[in-house]
């Protein structure tokens, strides 16, 4: 079998060990669902993506270890980087067909954007079921995918302590806390126990359920964005009718062959 290239990228870094590391493999053709989700097993990362030229354009999807989900921010994010910058994709824009509709990142300069359609939220009953953290939470929404818990303060996002047992079985993909920011506008954390993720460095894919949120609560449309997570991650959000760009940089860490003979 042809060997497959592999490229680790950190995305939504400004430097290296930092951001959301993820693999990004470019396929000629489709491999086996099976044979995808054993490389990204063996990555270990939060995502691995692949991507194929297919006759109406570019397509692209993201295993995690266990499962193959329905979108990911932060390794679209680190695919188009290498598709501009190691595999002589020409031009500043890439479409990508995917379980999420059509997915656009525009690139300027070592900034890249995200286009993708937001996520559709609503408050629901705070109950025992969904006591996920050792903080008390101030208000749940429920998105398309995934929980989102509203926390009073930055330092509660930061120091809370989840109960991954209690998130898996809440159901959907993951919980995502998020506070008003002290130096930016929110903050925010992910877990996707239930997804073989425990803690996701950066979600791109959160903040589009992110982004409605806020903008709701700070009547405005452009955001300066920080996730918590042990390595951090830097992003920034624009609220556009039914779609939210999400920009940041990537970093690449190495690259490699993989062989399954």
């Amino acid at each position: 079998m042809t060997p497959i290239k592999r490229y680790q990228v950190d995305a939504f870094a400004d430097k290296l060990f930092t951001g959301n590391p993820a693999v990004v493999c470019p396929l000629e053709h489709w491999l086996p669902d099976a044979v995808m989700q054993n490389i990204a097993m063996e990555n270990n990362l939060s995502e691995t993506a692949f991507f194929v030229n297919e006759k109406d354009g570019w397509r692209i999807r993201w295993f995690t270890p266990t499962v193959e989900v329905d979108l990911c921010g932060h390794a679209t994010l680190a695919t188009a980087f290498v598709m501009f910058e190691h595999e002589r994709v020409l031009g500043n824009s890439i479409s990508f067909q995917s379980r999420s509709g059509v997915l656009v990142v525009t690139k300027e300069e070592d900034k890249l954007t995200l286009d993708f359609p937001v996520d559709t939220i609503r408050k629901i009953d705070v109950t025992p079921a969904l006591q996920c953290f050792d903080e008390p939470v101030v208000e749940i929404y429920q998105g398309k995918t995934d929980y989102l818990f509203v926390f009073e303060s930055e330092e509660q996002v930061k120091n809370c302590r989840p109960d991954f047992e209690r998130i898996a079985k809440i159901g959907g993909r993951g919980a995502i806390i998020t506070a008003k920011g002290n130096e930016v506008d929110f903050v925010s954390r992910f877990f996707g126990p239930q997804a073989g993720v425990d803690e996701d460095p950066v979600t791109g894919s959160a903040h589009t359920t992110l982004t409605p949120y806020w903008a709701s609560q700070l009547h405005k449309t452009e955001f300066r964005a920080a996730q918590l997570s042990k390595r951090g991650g830097k992003l920034f959000c624009k609220l556009e009718g039914n779609r939210v760009k999400i920009s940041g940089t990537a970093r690449l860490f190495s690259t490699g062959t993989i062989h399954l003979d």
